[in-house]
C-alpha cells in the first residue's frame, strides 16, 4: 500500500466490469474526468459523474487511483458505477458526454417487491436479505453473520423497492447495507461511534494529508435545559422537575439566561413507578436530550477512508483534538493530488 502522506505520482484508470464475471474487460482511454460522491443517506450509497469524448452505452465502469511511489507502481480501486443517463455538448471543436452513474445498488431500487410479498416469522433476517439482495442485483454479494430471527412476517408496501424494503428489514438486524471500492455489495453493523476504533487519524503536523480549510457546524436550537415529568400510576399523580443549571454548560439555564423546557405528560412505564423512578426517568431524558451533533467539513489527499468509518481529528489549529468522528459523506475529485472533500459527524455531551 502507498504512503499516504508521503508524495507520489497519481494518474487514473477506467475499465469496463463483466456482469458475469464481475472483472475488468477493457480499458477505456475516452475518459476526461470523473468525480465521485459517497453518501450513507443517499438509498444507492453514491454515485459519479464520468466525462468521455464519446458515448460507451449503458454498462458498469470501475475507476483506479494508479500511483507510483518509490518506482513502484500500485492501482487502488476507487469505485464501480453503472453508466445511465448521458448528456453531450459539443463547442464546435471536441464533443463532450458527460455520464451520471450510479453503484450496484442501483438494480435493486429500479424493482419493485410482488404485491404482497412478506418473509415469514422466525426467518432468519439476515440470510433472506442476503438470498433477495442476490436475487435483485447482478453484483456480487457478501453474506453476512447474523442470528437475529423475526418476531412477526415482515411485509412489503404496495409500492415499495426491492433495496427500501431489504434496507427496513435489515434495520430488524442492527444492519446497514454497504459497498466496497469494487463494486460488491456488503452488510455492515449498525453502531455507535463510540464503540468503533478509528482507522484513520488526521493530524496537522508535517506529514499532514489535509488541506487548510476547515469548517464544523452545530444547532444548539430547541435543546431544553428543564425536563418535566406529569405521571399517573393509577392511584396518585407524580411530578418531576430536572433543571440544567451547570454554568459549565452552554445551554443551562445560567448560560443561556433563560428556560427552555421540555415536558411529558404521556409516560408510560411497566408496573407501579413511584417517586425515585420517575425523577431518574428525568434525569437520564434530560442527558439525553442535552447533546449536539457537529458536522465537520475539510478536504485532504486520497487515503484508504471510507464512508461509515470512524476517523479520529487532531487539527489542533482549528482547535480540534481528539475527536472521534464518523465520515457520512465524501466527494472524490479524480484528478492529480485526488482531493477528497469529506463531512464526518460527532456527538457532543452538553451537560454531566
Amino acid at each position: 500500500m502507498p504512503d499516504w502522506g508521503a508524495s507520489m505520482q497519481q494518474t487514473f484508470e477506467y475499465y469496463t466490469v463483466d456482469t458475469g464475471t464481475w472483472k475488468d474487460v477493457s480499458k477505456l482511454d475516452n475518459v476526461k474526468s470523473s468525480t465521485i460522491n459517497r453518501d450513507e443517506d443517499s438509498e444507492t450509497l453514491g454515485s459519479s459523474v464520468i466525462d468521455v469524448t464519446e458515448s460507451v452505452g449503458e454498462c458498469y465502469i470501475r475507476i483506479y487511483l494508479i500511483t507510483v511511489q518509490n518506482g513502484i507502481a500500485e492501482k487502488t480501486p476507487l469505485g464501480t458505477f453503472l453508466i445511465q443517463t448521458p448528456s453531450s455538448s459539443f463547442n464546435g471543436k471536441v464533443r463532450e458526454v458527460s455520464m451520471d452513474a450510479y453503484t450496484p445498488l442501483l438494480e435493486a431500487k429500479e424493482k419493485q417487491a410482488p404485491l404482497g410479498y412478506y418473509v415469514a416469522k422466525g426467518e432468519n433476517i439476515m440470510d433472506s436479505v442476503y438470498r433477495l439482495t442476490r436475487e435483485n442485483v447482478r453484483a456480487p454479494v457478501v453474506r453476512p453473520e447474523s442470528d437475529e430471527t423475526l418476531h412477526d412476517d415482515f411485509v412489503a408496501e404496495a409500492d415499495e423497492t426491492w433495496i427500501s424494503f431489504l434496507s427496513a428489514l435489515s434495520e430488524n438486524a442492527k444492519f446497514k447495507f454497504d459497498i466496497d471500492e469494487l463494486g460488491r455489495i456488503l452488510f455492515a453493523p449498525v453502531q455507535d461511534i463510540s464503540s468503533m476504533q478509528p482507522v484513520w487519524t488526521y493530524t496537522d503536523d508535517n506529514s499532514s494529508i489535509l488541506y487548510p480549510d476547515f469548517s464544523m457546524e452545530h444547532d444548539l436550537y430547541g435543546i431544553p435545559n428543564i425536563v418535566e415529568i406529569v405521571y399517573s400510576n393509577g392511584h396518585e399523580f407524580l411530578y418531576s422537575r430536572i433543571v440544567n443549571d451547570d454554568p459549565n454548560s452552554p445551554v443551562s439555564t445560567v448560560r443561556r439566561g433563560r428556560e427552555i423546557v421540555h415536558r411529558v405528560t404521556d409516560l408510560t412505564l411497566p408496573g407501579l413507578a413511584d417517586q425515585n423512578q420517575i425523577d431518574e426517568y428525568a434525569v437520564q431524558l434530560l442527558k439525553q436530550l442535552s447533546s449536539v451533533e457537529y458536522t465537520v467539513s475539510y478536504t485532504h489527499g486520497y487515503c484508504p477512508v471510507r464512508v461509515g468509518d470512524c476517523v479520529r481529528l487532531n487539527y489542533t489549529r482549528a482547535g480540534v483534538a481528539g475527536i472521534k468522528a464518523k465520515v457520512v459523506s465524501q466527494s472524490i475529485k479524480c484528478v492529480p493530488g485526488c482531493p477528497v472533500e469529506e463531512k464526518a459527524v460527532f456527538t457532543m455531551k452538553l451537560w454531566r
